[in-house]
């Protein structure tokens, strides 16, 4: 049974329309951003900002309680009570979103470096409104000295409405062919991944007017009071006569009331700690903190900090990579980037966008990502165009193939599938598991004529999509067979002459995603590796000749209705002659009558 509620006035956004990630003047948030030095919530009794060691612990408040389960996939299995709305004289009647909404809603994140890469994209959309870095980095929860998720960039930042937006579902003002954000939902799915709560500190300048804003979404403050609606407390000033004049918008009780509520269930004790955070953000920006982080099955932190001081790691991933020492193979497989961006937040992030930043940094720790093409390192590499059969357009889509450094010795392969310059879907392997054609072969390709799936590390499944698939396919089986002696192969039915025909020993690893929580072996093929590689080349084939008959089919369509307009203005053009003929019989036989008479 859920405690008793609390009735708290309020205000109350409604989560039927919003998130302004994307917009001018959004950030990491929704979007916006800041400007300065690395953040840290700052312990009164100690610690100064951008310090990272530990301090003293202060004493919870009263009422500052956690969930009873701090485990991601377990913090949604309560009970919820039943309740009936009881209309509120002068309000219109609304749809409820019960906070487990939230929770539920988050779980499209399976992997946590996901939810991540969620609110860099808002800080990267920021580029757009001049922002130039966001930092990611561990700070410190000054309640109980626990860590807590810290992302600050320097955008555009949010005005009092659009942080209502932001942190409401479903509203996105994202329309520029170049933004990445396009649903309305990722700051509330990612930062309910990372941790129960956020706090969200953002400036802006909008119409003359300078605000800053403050906002809590927080899972622990309406599971503890029991609410069945999701309640944001939120704040803002004016701060365009540079002193912090609050902006009332219903009464001051209600200001005073959202206040209180935002100190009692945030990291921060006090309105002058809430205030000192807007000292490094500057005329505009956002800070994200998202804090009681969630933990693993084992009651670990889910997140690592101590493991690299200059990196953020997933601890179940890091642990599993540093168990498998027996092999070789495995731990030459394990140094590769394929394989470290599964556990390490810095690989993941080096190759998480196509094209290099020129004035744009990612500052993770302190310390800047260094971002990592994959393209530009692959051995007798090759770019191959493809044009998807889209209605209405055509486009042509460059990828480039190769072979890793690595090969033959590593059987890393497939294609890092990028969308509007993010990636979507790493390592992507499109051959048989079974087959060590293809082994050493990586390709990247930029498709923004499939769409992403919510969480962004998948495509949709649609018609353009399995096309792909099976053109990629023959793409990496084409190059197989020209280039495979080029890193000590033998190619498909014949000999190289001087050389092994032998081919080499390789561990044929799938890094495809989603990501594996438990260890793997490496695969060896057990099955008849012929057998396999003809199957898939038949397939192939097939595919291609229907592809072939489909274009011919569309050819024809077309010729068809340019063939039925031809016909209709023929007509047309017949009718007219006729009714011209028509005119003029008529005129001679007139005149023939006149001239009898």
């Amino acid at each position: 049974m859920a405690p008793k509620r609390n009735k708290v006035p309020i205000d109350v956004v409604e989560i039927d329309s919003s998130d302004d990630e994307g917009s001018p003047g959004t950030n990491a948030a929704g979007k916006s951003s800041a400007r300065d030095v690395m953040t840290t919530v700052k312990n009164p009794q100690s610690k100064p900002p951008g310090v990272h060691g530990a301090g003293p612990v202060a004493p919870p408040a009263q009422n500052h309680r956690q969930l009873e389960s701090r485990s991601f996939w377990k913090a949604g299995n309560y009970e919820v009570a039943s309740t009936r709305a009881v209309a509120i004289e002068g309000e219109l009647e609304h749809a409820r979103v019960h906070p487990k909404f939230l929770h539920s809603n988050a779980t499209s994140h399976k992997w946590a470096f996901g939810a991540i890469a969620e609110l860099l994209d808002n800080a990267v959309d920021e580029i757009n409104n001049g922002a130039t870095f966001v930092k990611v980095d561990r700070i410190y929860n000054m309640r109980d000295n626990s860590p807590a998720l810290l992302f600050h960039d320097d955008g555009g930042g949010m005005d009092p409405g659009r942080l209502r937006k932001c942190m409401s579902l479903g509203y996105s003002s994202k329309t520029s062919n170049t933004t990445i954000g396009q649903y309305g939902n990722g700051f509330k799915t990612s930062t309910m991944r990372l941790g129960a709560d956020v706090i969200v500190f953002t400036r802006a300048s909008k119409a003359g007017q300078a605000t800053q804003s403050i906002g809590l979404l927080s899972y622990t403050f309406l599971r503890r009071t029991g609410q069945d609606d999701v309640i944001v407390p939120m704040i803002d000033f004016d701060i365009s006569s540079h002193w912090a004049e609050p902006i009332i918008n219903t009464s001051q009780d209600d200001w005073s009331t959202n206040l209180k509520t935002i100190i009692e269930w945030s990291p921060f004790a006090s309105k002058e700690d809430l205030m000192q955070q807007f000292e490094d953000i500057g005329s505009h920006g956002t800070k994200v903190i998202i804090f009681n982080l969630w933990l693993n099955d084992e009651g670990i932190y889910e997140l690592s900090f101590d493991d690299d001081d200059e990196d953020i790691k997933l601890r179940d991933e890091a642990n599993h990579g540093s168990a498998s020492k027996t092999f070789k193979k495995v731990a030459e497989l394990q140094s590769h980037i394929s394989y470290r961006m599964r556990y390490s937040l810095r690989a993941y992030a080096s190759i998480l966008y196509l094209r290099k930043f020129k004035n744009f940094s990612i500052l993770l720790r302190g310390k800047p990502v260094e971002q990592y093409n994959i393209g530009d390192d692959l051995k007798y590499s090759k770019t191959i165009s493809y044009k998807p059969q889209l209605i209405g357009k055509e486009i042509t889509v460059e990828t480039t193939i190769g072979f890793i450094q690595e090969a033959p010795a590593l059987g890393v392969s497939g294609f890092n599938i990028y969308h509007k310059n993010r990636l979507i879907r790493p390592y992507w392997k499109v051959t048989a598991d079974g087959s060590s054609r293809g082994n050493g072969v990586v390709g990247v390709l930029e498709a923004n004529f499939i769409e992403p799936a919510h969480d962004k590390q998948d495509f949709e499944r649609s018609t353009s999509f399995y096309r792909l698939e099976m053109r990629l396919k023959q793409m990496i089986m084409e190059y197989w067979k020209v280039c495979c002696h080029l890193v000590g192969h033998r190619p498909p039915g014949r000999s190289v002459p001087g050389e092994a025909t032998a081919q080499p020993q390789v561990k044929v690893v799938n890094t495809q995603m989603p990501l594996p929580t438990a260890e793997r072996q490496p695969v060896t093929s057990l099955v008849d590796e012929r057998s396999i590689d003809q199957i898939s080349e038949e397939n192939i084939q097939l595919f291609m000749k229907c592809e072939e008959y489909i274009q011919k089919e569309n050819e024809l369509k077309k010729m068809i209705g340019e063939m039925e307009t031809e016909l209709e203005e023929t007509k047309k053009k017949c009718a007219v002659i006729s009714s011209r003929l028509e005119t003029r019989k008529k005129l001679k036989a007139m005149s023939e009558v006149q001239n009898v008479k």
